[in-house]
């Protein structure tokens, strides 16, 4: 089985933060497609460990991902 779950990925020092809100669970890389490859990999050990009850309580359905303007100084 397959489900598809939301990556966000940003810059952080010299390398990149990358993140999966539905679960909460993060990785890192040196790259883009590293920090996007061990996140992948995070997020398939914590299915094949985690209980179903631990992916139910975690798991949110409904992430939106939006800019938003706000006033500055």
């Amino acid at each position: 089985m397959h489900k598809q779950l939301t990556a966000i990925i940003e810059r952080e020092g010299d390398g990149y933060v990358a993140l999966c809100p539905e679960l909460d669970i993060a990785s890192q890389g040196d790259t883009i497609e590293e920090a996007r490859k061990n996140l992948r990999e995070a997020l398939e050990l914590f299915f094949e460990t985690a209980s179903p009850s631990e992916i139910q309580t975690r798991l949110h359905e409904e992430i939106y991902v939006t800019r938003l303007e706000v006033a500055v100084g």
